[in-house]
């Protein structure tokens, strides 16, 4: 099992570069990837963006790559002739305006757009080649951080689950006992109203109809089979996450029908614990891939 949340961090110093590698996670219901590179570098997207979905199903994950360069083989490029024309304009400006045209700055020069045009040719390959052991280093953590809370997720997941098993036992425990006290309710009624010429047919029928509306029994094998699902899931299915939901719905579904047809005080005591562990489940659940 595996948690929607995790976090790592790695740093190279290279000889001509620094390579930084930051990724972390949130919960989401799908996978949402969001990869910043270097603007140069934009055609590594994709090729990350499928190295990361290979092992990553779900949560809403950003990646920050990012170069510092210790060294520039930038080159700069003079335009002689721009420079000549922006020359001769100001100059003429200047003697029209009435200004000594011998003290133009130079940087003013410089400073027109076209003069200085730098020059850089960026191979990606060899970028992607400095990028590459810092970004495994940093996804293996990354991963791993993942994997490790998932497991204290599933230890606690499996905790409350096994008191959900106590509160089911329970239920199944008590229930012929909730099936005895309506029976002998509808006969102590029948017998107070009529004595003895209460008809035993009709005290049968009035107590089939009170059972069908007040047993649980249906509910508790469900229950017990919606468990036994999570079970397997909790302990065969590495991301769970999804179907988890699914099974707390089914479960929770079960639990209010127990507390509604429920007539006894240890019945309801023991459906709030019910309610409170499955709770706790579908709130963890939510942070399982």
């Amino acid at each position: 099992m595996t948690s929607m949340t995790g976090y790592s961090y790695e740093e190279v110093s290279l000889e001509k570069a620094i390579v930084s590698v930051e990724i972390k996670s949130v919960n989401s219901r799908f996978l949402d990837l969001s990869i910043n590179l270097p603007p140069f570098l934009n055609p590594l997207e994709s090729y990350y963006r499928n190295l990361i979905s290979e092992k990553v199903l779900r949560g809403k994950v950003d990646i920050f790559i990012k170069i510092k360069e210790l060294e520039s083989d930038i080159q700069i490029i003079a335009d002689t002739s721009a420079a000549k024309s922006y020359y001769d304009a100001i100059k003429s400006v200047a003697s029209a305006c009435g200004y000594n045209e011998n003290e133009i700055p130079l940087s003013l020069i410089l400073s027109q757009n076209g003069v200085l045009n730098s020059n850089k040719s960026y191979d990606v390959e060899k970028y992607k080649q400095m990028i590459q052991p810092v970004f495994d280093s940093a996804f293996e953590k990354f991963i791993k951080d993942r994997e490790r809370e998932g497991q204290n997720m599933k230890k606690d997941l499996l905790n409350h689950l096994q008191k959900l098993k106590e509160c089911a036992a329970f239920f199944k425990e008590f229930q012929p006992k909730m099936d005895e006290y309506f029976k002998n309710l509808i006969s102590q009624k029948f017998n107070e109203l009529l004595g003895e010429k209460a008809d035993q047919n009709r005290i049968m029928t009035e107590t089939a109809a009170m059972l069908v509306k007040y047993t649980i029994n249906e509910e508790i094998v469900r229950l017990h089979s919606h468990i036994e699902s999570m079970q397997l899931e909790l302990e065969n299915n590495p991301a769970p996450g999804k179907k988890l939901d699914f099974i707390c719905q089914e479960m929770n579904r079960e639990i209010n029908t127990i507390g509604s047809k429920n007539q006894f005080a240890e019945v309801g005591k023991m459906v709030i614990i019910a309610k409170d562990c499955l709770e706790n489940i579908r709130e963890q659940s939510k942070n399982v891939e």
